[in-house]
C-alpha cells in the first residue's frame, strides 16, 4: 500500500498563488512520483495541475493543505512546504 501523508502550512502573507508562485509550486510537485492535493478552505486541486492551483484564488496568509500518497510522498510534502515558505523571498 502506497505511503500517503498530509501537512498544513500556511502562505505568507505577502503572496498570493498568482501566475508565478503557482508556477513554481507545480514545478516543484512534478518532481514527484506521487498523487499530489493541495486545498484551499472548501477547495481543493492537484498539484501538478497550474489551472487548478490558480482556481484555489489563494491569497496570503491562507492555510494550506497539503497531502501527497504515494512512494515518494513525505518528500514530497517536505519539497512543497519549503516552495511555500520560500515563496515569500
Amino acid at each position: 500500500m502506497p505511503a500517503s501523508s498530509e501537512l498544513e502550512v500556511t502562505l505568507p502573507a505577502s503572496v498570493a498563488l498568482h501566475a508565478r508562485p503557482a508556477g513554481l509550486f507545480v514545478k516543484t510537485a512534478m518532481r514527484f512520483q506521487s498523487s499530489l492535493r493541495v486545498e484551499a478552505g472548501a477547495k481543493a486541486a492537484d498539484a501538478k495541475s497550474i489551472l487548478a492551483v490558480l482556481a484555489l484564488g489563494a491569497t496570503g496568509g491562507t492555510p494550506l493543505r497539503l497531502s501527497a500518497e504515494g512512494p515518494d510522498a513525505a518528500p514530497a510534502l517536505e519539497a512543497l512546504a519549503a516552495c511555500v515558505a520560500g515563496l515569500a523571498e
